[in-house]
């Protein structure tokens, strides 16, 4: 049984609250996975403008929208 400091003193978790420390953890991990493919996504269609901007070619929607002026 995993341990929690409850007012001071350590208890052995019921399962429930086992449960629902499993459950948060997995949300925990699958939001961060989210925001590090979001974040991995417009890097590479930042690097995809910044390269056709260099060329001269046109840009996607996409593209033209992760360009800060």
């Amino acid at each position: 049984m995993t341990k929690i400091a409850d007012n001071g003193v350590v208890r052995d978790m019921t399962p429930e609250e086992e449960a629902q420390l499993t459950a948060d953890r997995e949300a925990d991990i699958a939001a961060k996975t989210a925001s590090d493919n979001a974040k991995a996504e417009n890097d590479a269609l930042k690097t995809n403008a910044k390269a056709k901007l260099i060329a001269g070619e046109p840009l996607t929607e996409d593209e033209a929208n992760t360009i800060v002026l």
